[in-house]
């Protein structure tokens, strides 16, 4: 790698992170040492890297303690691991000190977590985004041997959407006619544009957000996996947009994909499904009533932002009500043993094992007959695993209904999100 180019890249990076305005996200990452900062393309990791930095310039922890690189610019084409080397003694050269390191989508880097693990056993501050689900792996844990604290970033929740175009809201605004119109007013865009943060500042929402999604199938999926079937890995997403509130077997998308005349293999379905979780499009949940078996091969899946989701839909509202539930209650609780559906006899669309909630997804229960199901079910899953509270989710509709001494609270959405984020 060329120390000239090198230099430039990192001189030229502090330059433009001191220009640049931030709105503070709900996501604490002062109290870690050593930090992974993952997720999907564009949801703000470096945002947060870009925060870190900026506090310690106010704490009057100026660059010559501070390293930040970007792994995702072009004139970086040719860095390899045994480059990092040269970067830390390059620092060392210009300023005589130890940095705390900021290195940004270090994926593309093939070997970094060697280099990550050593830094660490020398007792560098470290903190590394990436955009690739391998970095959650068990695998990747073992090399990096504990050293590291794992952090999944999304983009915004509605809360923080809210506060970045500068709506302040509270508790009691949520009663007051006004504030309320102008927040579900706002609701009604982030439900169908999704939470990606550049895009709330961009006239053209949708041709944005198909920017980010061509980045990822091109670029985090087909290149990186050398894929060329682009008509099949095409159909295998389409589909799951299309069955996002329907358990989807490697089976079935096999034969999907196989009935629009490509040979598709049922193997070929479990790795594409590898590789477009990996690239964080889409994120599993598993149904606690399956087997091991059915757990491993018959997920639901929901995309990670309503706004991709939505350029593959039409009749869009309940679909998107479901996923941006789902999204939620993963960057909640979790995604690993936590959140899971239930569908064995009844059907439960969420239920959360560490605090005991059900839940159910419905656009409204106006019509008596949907009333009947979502209620009826939530009754019966009393009966097969432990339930504190229930809960129908639904577009603007709100109530309390006890039926069998069983309570259980109908929200809408966008109450339902601001009350959740705060807690």
């Amino acid at each position: 790698m060329d120390r000239n180019i090198l230099k430039s890249v990192v001189l030229g990076n502090q330059y433009e992170i001191e220009k640049i305005e931030l709105v503070e996200r709900n996501i604490i990452i002062e109290e870690y040492e050593r930090l992974v900062l993952v997720g999907i393309r564009r949801a703000g990791k470096s945002f947060l890297l870009y925060q870190k930095i900026k506090d310690n310039l106010k704490k009057g922890i100026g660059w010559d303690e501070m390293l930040y690189i970007n792994f995702e610019d072009e004139r970086l084409s040719g860095f390899n691991n045994l480059d990092f080397d040269l970067l830390l003694e390059l620092h060392y050269e210009i300023y005589g000190k130890r940095p705390m390191l900021f290195l940004d989508e270090i994926q593309n880097i093939e070997g970094w977590e060697k280099f990550a693990r050593r830094v660490a056993d020398q007792k560098y501050k470290v903190f590394i985004t990436g955009s690739n689900a391998y970095m959650l792996s068990n695998e990747m844990q073992t090399t990096l041997g504990g050293r590291f604290i794992v952090k999944e970033v999304f983009p915004f929740s509605f809360g923080e959407y809210l506060n970045f175009i500068k709506i302040p809201y509270s508790e009691n605004d949520l009663f007051v006619t006004e504030k309320r119109a102008s927040i579900k007013n706002k609701f009604s865009e982030y439900f169908s544009s999704g939470g990606f943060p550049e895009s709330l500042s961009v006239s053209y929402k949708r041709d944005y957000i198909n920017g980010i999604y061509q980045k990822i199938f091109l670029g985090d999926i087909a290149a990186r996996y050398s894929i060329n079937n682009y008509h099949a890995l095409n159909t295998v997403i389409r589909k799951l947009a299309e069955s996002v509130k329907q358990p989807m077997s490697f089976n079935r998308i096999a034969n999907i994909v196989s009935s629009t005349g490509v040979k598709f293999s049922v193997n070929s379905a479990i790795k594409y499904m590898e590789y477009i979780e990996n690239a964080w499009l889409v994120l599993p949940v598993d149904n606690i009533a399956g087997k091991l078996l059915d757990k491993m091969t018959n997920k639901k899946y929901y995309f990670t932002d309503n706004g991709i989701l939505n350029l593959f839909l039409t009749d869009s509202k309940t679909t998107l009500l479901e996923n941006l539930v789902a999204v939620n209650l993963l960057r909640k609780y979790g995604r690993r043993d936590n959140v899971y559906f239930y569908h064995n006899n009844i059907e439960i669309d969420f239920y959360v094992d560490d605090l005991q909630q059900a839940y159910q997804v419905s656009f409204s229960i106006a019509d008596k007959d949907t009333r009947h199901r979502e209620v009826t079910a939530l009754k019966k899953i009393h009966k097969v695993l432990p339930v504190k509270e229930c809960f129908i989710i639904t577009y603007d509709e709100e109530e309390t209904i006890i039926e069998d001494n069983i309570v259980i609270n109908v929200v809408p959405i966008w109450k339902w999100l601001l009350n959740f984020d705060a807690n």
